[in-house]
């Protein structure tokens, strides 16, 4: 029995050995073009409201639009320009979705912007936002790949919707206003004490919000890092892949841990926010 363990242990080794070899991690953002809608280049801005194309029930509340912050979130009840992340968990800025939240700007020389829409995929309603190649402040020419796809799921019940997140490549965690040094990797304690790395989940009530395992933690979300978002995945097989069930107005618990490359390709994997108020200089 111990012998028939190692062989799947191994083998499962094996498959996440070859995800890496093929690329796989790299490859969970899709459908980007259904979003075209763009947001100008700019550092801590939003949009006005924008309309999801279907309602989705947040804790009891109908929300027909959102906001899309710059800042790697949505939010429904106003637009949010905060760009050094902390725990949401007290909901001080109401439901919010965040896939990376942390100081994105999109106007250095190289960075794509923001953009977003409306769209039907695999028959169902979407709303999508794509922060693809976008860089971090200050105007730095370095570049995560991320993107959200909210799809109605009004086919299980009135208001209920999915929530999903791709991740291809996370090269930085912090922009130099949240106290990184140049480069946007929270790595020189010593130098740079205050440095605060990004955060990613979700908050829709007191009682359903939740954050990533490696949120705010130097390192840890970036590729390479012990929680790297594109070599874990949640509910799904893709590797970069996270995907969460709101139904009745509640993130459907529970909330497993996402799992590592070596288990990701078997489809086994779960998880969640918060904010702090700066001046920066621009």
């Amino acid at each position: 029995m111990k012998a028939d363990k190692n062989i799947l242990v191994a083998g499962i080794l094996s498959l996440g050995l070859l995800a890496f070899a093929t690329g796989a991690q790299a490859s969970a953002i899709h459908d980007s073009s259904l979003f075209t809608t763009v947001l100008p280049a700019n550092d801590d801005g939003s949009t006005g409201l924008i309309n999801l194309g279907f309602t989705a029930n947040i804790n009891g509340t109908d929300y027909t639009q959102t906001y899309v912050n710059n800042n790697g979130n949505v939010t429904f009840d106003d637009s949010l320009g905060t760009y050094t992340p902390s725990a949401i968990s007290s909901g001080a800025f109401g439901p919010i979705i965040a896939p990376f939240f942390a100081d994105v700007d999109t106007r250095a020389s190289g960075s794509l912007p923001v953009s977003y829409g409306s769209a039907t995929l695999g028959g169902f309603n979407v709303f999508g936002v794509n922060y693809i190649h976008v860089g971090v402040y200050r105007s730095q020419p370095i570049f995560n790949d991320f993107q959200m796809i909210l799809t109605d799921r009004s086919d299980t019940g009135a208001g209920n919707f999915d929530i999903q997140f791709n991740y291809d490549t996370i090269v930085w965690e912090s922009g130099t206003a949240s106290g990184a040094p140049s480069g946007g990797l929270c790595n020189d304690p010593t130098n740079y004490p205050n440095c605060v790395s990004a955060l990613v989940g979700y908050w829709t009530s007191a009682s359903s919000n939740a954050t990533l395992p490696g949120s705010l933690v130097h390192g840890a979300l970036v590729d390479g890092g012990p929680n790297a978002l594109i070599s874990h995945s949640l509910n799904s097989n893709i590797l970069g892949q996270y995907n969460f069930q709101v139904r009745n107005g509640r993130v459907v618990p529970p909330n497993p841990v996402p799992e590592p490359a070596s288990l990701a390709l078997l489809g086994i994997g779960l998880a969640g926010l918060g904010v702090m108020r700066r001046r920066k200089t621009v």
